[in-house]
């Protein structure tokens, strides 16, 4: 962190806390060379996140739109919304600690079938039959032996 004072490069930290917000930390710091001291502010860097989408085309991640997919996947299932947040937030994790700023949308939608599978299994093959898209019957029975296959 460079003085303010004297535009040396080296400080050391005297004291550090959290903001009242909570989201930026504090740092009261002393110049190694002048010994003058100064407050600095440090914050968690959010980059947006692209989705691409099958189309080729790009839009902003939209955890709304997530959880309004789940939602109508766990509809009249015994799932909270606590937990499907918990998922969510757990695939934004993912996504963010992956480091890319892009990301397909087929990457996330298998991120959330992995969630649901373990969440609810109807929702799981709901979700699952919209988002591959099932063709016909034979397709989804695919998919439901592969289900239950996984839970012996």
């Amino acid at each position: 962190m460079k003085c303010p004072y004297c535009a040396y490069e080296e400080s050391k930290v005297i004291d550090s806390r959290p903001t009242d917000e909570g989201e930026k930390i504090r740092r009261r710091r002393e110049c190694l060379k002048c010994g003058k001291r100064f407050t600095t502010y440090e914050m968690i860097e959010s980059l947006p996140v692209i989705v691409i989408k099958r189309d080729r085309s790009r839009e902003q991640f939209d955890r709304t739109k997530l959880m309004n997919g789940m939602l109508r996947a766990c509809e009249k299932r015994p799932v909270s919304i606590d937990v499907l947040e918990k998922a969510i937030d757990e695939i934004e994790a993912t996504i963010q600690n992956s480091l890319d700023r892009e990301v397909t949308s087929e990457k996330i939608g298998e991120l959330t079938m992995e969630k649901l599978k373990a969440i609810d299994e109807v929702a799981y093959v709901r979700f699952a039959s919209v988002y591959r898209q099932f063709k016909d019957i034979s397709t989804f029975m695919g998919e439901l032996e592969k289900l239950i296959n996984s839970t012996k």
